[in-house]
């Protein structure tokens, strides 16, 4: 199988400024020769909002209106694949969402299951499931920010063939990058953790994002990690086939050796 090119842009989202957050995703993309490059969490918007009024100007449709075409555009302008997290509203539901875009046009969406702090007052647990998606002879996993603590997340991907996990994230706890390095080995996949960087208030809020966005191989490796602080584009060239040998040893296979009657409780 042919190697493919992937990647994360590593930034600093402002609070409200979606003009200035998606010109600045275009500017960091510009020319960018990748097949796939995921966005953190929320790209588009910001993340610390007080309450729903807020949300409701910054959030979007999914696959339809101004975010949508976006990144429609800019997907097929540069020729790549791109993840994005934004902030998403159906009928009167918000939700924190993905959007996988395609050069072609075509919209897939993971909304956020496992919902993190606030984000249980202010969204509706995302109902789309644990979904893979193929580009380029990859098959993509997409999966949000918090979703990382719950090994269920990566495996359930992993199970319905995921090469690479592409986890946008705006990661607070000091320990979530780690911890992808264990979700990579225990399943054998890539992962793209793609995090933002910068300290973001709202009225008495107030988080900082710890950024050193990475990229893991399916050994457990970090294969390419940004800084806490650096807004960066970084690709790196994989062979996703790496991915589907999921033996650890000649006689260990960390999905067929699974003892399932042994897990129910």
């Amino acid at each position: 199988m042919k190697k493919i090119r992937i990647g994360f842009l590593q930034f600093h989202p402002e609070l409200f400024q979606e003009k200035h957050n998606l010109s600045k995703i275009k500017s960091m993309l510009s020319g960018c020769s990748a097949d796939l490059v995921v966005l953190p969490e929320l790209s588009t918007s910001g993340y610390l909002f007080e309450n729903k009024e807020e949300m409701e100007p910054l959030s979007a449709s999914a696959k339809s209106g101004r975010i949508a075409n976006f990144f429609r555009n800019l997907s097929a302008k540069e020729n790549l694949a791109l993840v994005v997290g934004f902030l998403e509203k159906e009928n009167d539901n918000f939700y924190n969402s993905q959007m996988l875009v395609f050069p072609n046009g075509r919209i897939e969406i993971y909304r956020k299951i496992h919902l993190f702090l606030d984000e249980k007052r202010l969204y509706k647990v995302g109902d789309t499931g644990f979904n893979v998606f193929e580009s380029r002879g990859a098959k993509l996993g997409l999966m949000v920010c918090f979703d990382w603590i719950f090994p269920e997340s990566a495996r359930t991907l992993a199970l319905r063939g995921a090469d690479i996990i592409c986890h946008s994230a705006n990661l607070v706890l000091p320990f979530c990058q780690k911890a992808m390095i264990t979700r990579s080995i225990e399943n054998r996949v890539f992962t793209i953790t793609a995090n933002r960087i910068g300290t973001e208030k709202n009225e008495t809020q107030e988080l900082t994002f710890t950024g050193m966005s990475q990229i893991t191989s399916p050994k457990g490796e970090i294969l390419v990690q940004a800084t806490e602080y650096e807004e960066i584009l970084k690709v790196i060239e994989i062979n996703p086939e790496e991915a589907r040998n999921k033996f650890v040893t000649e006689t260990n296979h960390v999905l067929d050796d699974r003892r399932r009657e042994f897990y129910e409780l």
